[in-house]
């Protein structure tokens, strides 16, 4: 749920600011696909979380910016796990929309951890005169790394695009990101062939006050969740969640 504040762009200012926010999100896809995900009768085999809590951080400087966010999902009864993913960019000229960009995923979860991959690349960012629109274009490359039992290291790419519009005054905003890469497909019969994956978060707030808001996620994937009960690859999982701006 990451990748959503108010992205590289703004060290293009060459000024140091920082934005952090916290939400948290109620998630309607284990209803909706219970049968895939688990199933409703046993909530300790669900393998979607009912609440994720996001803490998210962007600090700009005179060489580039930082960013991370970290997904703490949680079930009625376990802490699923905690994913995270860190990034640094460079900027490449003072008045250049181009930077070098830097990355790390990664998280554990109560089975073991996440697979781990770090990305290195380029980003395009751009913005409106008032910074009322902003948006960011990455093209890296992925390695992956072998992180538990049935997984292996292998290369891959990622394009990467994030957006974000303030209107009505600012009391909405519209924004988030889509990301393609290449991944491992883990249905029988293809494991360890390449396959598409594509997973993209848009968010709507509502600001009540400055620091205050209330909004929807809805996360639509295809090959992003493993699916163990038959061959189904997309879904659309909608969140109703809060927000509070520091």
């Amino acid at each position: 749920m990451r990748k959503l504040i108010l992205f590289g762009v703004m060290a293009l200012m060459g000024l140091t600011m920082q934005a952090q926010n916290i939400q948290l999100h109620y998630d309607f896809g284990r209803s909706i696909y219970s049968e895939q995900l688990g199933g409703p009768q046993d909530d300790n085999v669900s393998r979607r979380a009912k609440v994720t809590l996001t803490l998210e951080q962007f600090k700009a400087d005179n060489l580039g910016s930082w960013f991370y966010f970290v997904d703490v999902d949680f079930s009625s009864k376990f802490v699923e796990g905690a994913y995270a993913e860190i990034s640094r960019e460079f900027n490449l000229g003072k008045q250049s929309p181009f930077a070098a960009h830097i990355e790390y995923n990664g998280g554990l979860n109560r089975f073991g951890s996440f697979q781990q991959a770090a990305l290195a690349g380029f980003a395009y960012n751009g913005h409106s005169e008032d910074f009322s629109k902003t948006w960011s274009v990455q093209l890296m490359y992925k390695q992956y790394f072998k992180s538990y039992e049935y997984t292996r290291s292998y290369p891959g790419v990622q394009l990467t695009g994030v957006w974000g519009i303030n209107f009505a005054n600012n009391k909405c905003r519209f924004d988030g990101f889509i990301d393609f890469w290449r991944g491992e497909n883990w249905r029988a019969g293809h494991e360890g062939h390449g396959m598409l994956v594509i997973l993209t978060e848009p968010q709507f707030w509502y600001n009540f006050t400055n620091h205050f808001s209330v909004g929807t996620e809805v996360e639509i994937s295809n090959n992003f969740i493993y699916n163990v009960v038959d061959d189904k690859s997309f879904f659309i999982n909608p969140t109703l969640a809060v927000k509070w701006n520091f």
